[in-house]
């Protein structure tokens, strides 16, 4: 895989895009411009090949058309969600679609955030830039941040409003995830999948009692309780 090396740090992964945009002169000019700014690309205008690249090299971010072809753009985003592999990597949909109801779905299928044609290609690379600095620096092993929390991947350490916060195993791997991707609802599945290595003879209740013991170990008084519940859908962490 490709490098990129930050002036005085340590060698890096590219971040690695899976364009999925079946107009060719679209998907051209943006395969051009994510490689020019140090992204690796995987690109197809089909469905069905998006899945396949996806599961033989699980992408960091995938930019995906509503309209392709072979399986729609709104099912591959379905699909990928459901597979364990892919299913917390950011999804951004492109479409002609400008009613409010098909950005709901969109949204509502998993996608992270939605850009209607036409755009502009610099819009998209900010948008996919802001998401890649949210998720980047647990990859590099350094410290995460959202609001007044402030998690080291390096040193293990928590840290809110300047005071270092003990927790267990499991709850920092809970916050972690939550932080490397903040205001997101993730369903109690989805956080076993993610947080839990193994979790067969898990029940889903479990995740409750850890989100419990969570919110006590970052609790700190009178600051708000940066863990929402979202009822029927899950848990999010927000930035307070």
């Amino acid at each position: 895989m490709a490098a990129q090396v930050a002036p005085g740090g340590p060698t890096m992964p590219a971040p690695r895009v899976l364009l999925v945009e079946d107009d060719p002169a679209l998907a051209e000019l943006l395969d051009y411009r994510f490689k020019a700014e140090g992204y690796v690309v995987d690109s197809t205008p089909d469905g069905d090949e998006a899945l396949l690249l996806a599961a033989e090299n699980a992408p960091d971010l995938v930019i995906l058309d509503w309209m392709i072809e072979g399986t729609s753009g709104i099912e591959v985003c379905r699909r990928l969600r459901r597979d364990k592999a892919t299913a917390h990597v950011p999804i951004i949909m492109l479409t002609a679609r400008e009613a409010e109801e098909d950005r709901i779905r969109g949204l509502e299928t998993g996608a992270d955030d939605y850009v209607t044609k036409p755009f502009s290609p610099r819009e998209l690379l900010a948008r996919v830039g802001a998401i890649m600095r949210r998720i980047r620096p647990a990859l590099a092993g350094e410290a995460l941040q959202v609001g007044d929390l402030k998690l080291d991947v390096a040193s293990h350490r928590v840290i809110r409003q300047g005071r270092t916060i003990s927790l267990g195993p499991t709850e920092f791997r809970l916050l972690k995830f939550f932080m490397e991707h903040p205001g997101r609802v993730f369903s109690r599945g989805q956080l076993l999948d993610a947080v839990w290595t193994t979790h067969a003879d898990i029940e889903l209740r479990t995740v409750d009692a850890h989100i419990r013991r969570l919110r006590q170990g970052i609790e700190i008084d009178g600051a708000l309780d940066p863990v929402r519940t979202v009822r029927s859908a899950g848990y999010s962490l927000e930035a307070v």
